[in-house]
């Protein structure tokens, strides 16, 4: 097996011209910059820009997870995922990560934990999402968003790794979070 190889070869920090907001909604800006390519010539790149995601894996005492079963549009199928959203600016990505629990699974978390972020698609988006591992909770009344809709799902850390194994957890920001959360220190948690 051959190792890393390193090389004297310097890869290039492209400067940025420019920017511009194409199109904008509430919840990102689609943009275009123009930048200096490593040949020297211009390039545009077109991206989405947003102020960052949040994702909650909820940890119950007897070591389940919650899941939201949702509709995802543009794959026209169910997800399972662990609640998620936007960050909202004003209020930052912990409170964000607790609107969101409180919103998608009606659940108020009395211990948070930041596991760490990511980006889910660097080629495509700046975003970065923060992954939040939440405990001791208190039941609330959740208020969905109009254009959502959830069931919910406990499961363990084996049936967990099944539902990945046979396709039913698909979604990449759910994969992603689990897999800072099977990485992190987990007794620091208990």
């Amino acid at each position: 097996m051959r190792g890393f190889l390193f090389s004297d070869y310097m890869i290039h920090i492209l400067k940025q011209i420019t920017t511009e907001t194409v199109s904008e909604n509430p919840y990102w800006r689609y943009c275009r910059d123009t930048y200096i390519l490593p040949n020297g010539k211009t390039g545009e790149y077109h991206y989405v820009h947003t102020p960052g995601s949040v994702f909650i894996i909820p940890r119950f005492k007897n070591g389940t997870f919650l899941l939201v079963k949702q509709y995802r549009y543009l794959n026209r199928r169910i997800s399972l995922e662990f609640p998620g959203g936007g960050i909202k600016i004003d209020i930052g990505a912990e409170a964000s990560a607790h609107n969101e629990l409180a919103e998608e699974a009606g659940l108020k978390a009395h211990s948070v934990h930041m596991l760490g972020s990511f980006n889910p698609c660097n080629g495509i988006t700046d975003e970065m999402c923060t992954v939040f591992l939440a405990e001791n909770f208190s039941d609330i009344s959740a208020v969905h968003d109009e254009s959502e809709e959830f069931e919910y799902m406990s499961v363990s850390e084996e049936e967990f790794g099944k539902l990945i194994m046979d396709g039913q957890i698909w979604d990449g920001m759910t994969l992603a979070a689990w897999s800072l959360y099977k990485n992190s220190d987990q007794s620091l948690y208990r």
